[in-house]
């Protein structure tokens, strides 16, 4: 569905023998038009890079890439993502990235019967968002089905 939709938030990085390093998938969502809402954003499905690839820059390429995508393309507000609030490595390089916790949603990530665990909402603004509203935290812990977008 991805690919076929959004082609252009689908991308893959391979080593020089064609062996897939990391991928991303993405996919432009909210308003376009809605200037006083302003949620036209890009969205991180997933950025996936392969354990020996890891601390060399890949998942920063594959997210500058997509981020470039939302401005140039789409013309977006923001770009989101959803990590798991235990993931301490991926947390610190996003918010090296520029990304900053928006939200809390409580219990996204399920992990069997009675497991689940709450999510970071982490989002950063793109340069048509001048004041940065969008990445503004709000302090908030939500259920998945308050999400705006899913």
């Amino acid at each position: 569905r991805y690919l076929a939709k959004w082609p252009e938030y689908c991308q893959v990085a391979e080593n020089s023998d064609g062996r897939i390093l990391g991928y991303l998938l993405g996919k432009v969502e909210g308003a376009k038009g809605d200037t006083f809402q302003k949620n036209w954003h890009g969205h991180v499905t997933a950025v996936t890079v392969a354990p020996e690839a890891r601390r060399q820059g890949l998942a920063r390429g594959l997210m500058n890439y997509l981020e470039e995508i939302t401005t140039k393309m789409h013309d977006g507000y923001f770009v989101d993502l959803f990590v798991r609030s235990s993931n301490k490595v991926a947390i610190g390089m996003y918010q090296n990235m520029g990304y900053a916790i928006y939200q809390t949603v409580k219990g996204y990530y399920s992990g069997g019967p009675n497991k689940s665990e709450d999510a970071y909402d982490m989002r950063k603004s793109m340069p048509k968002d001048v004041d940065k509203s969008t990445m503004q935290p709000t302090n908030k812990a939500i259920n998945p089905d308050e999400l705006e977008f899913h």
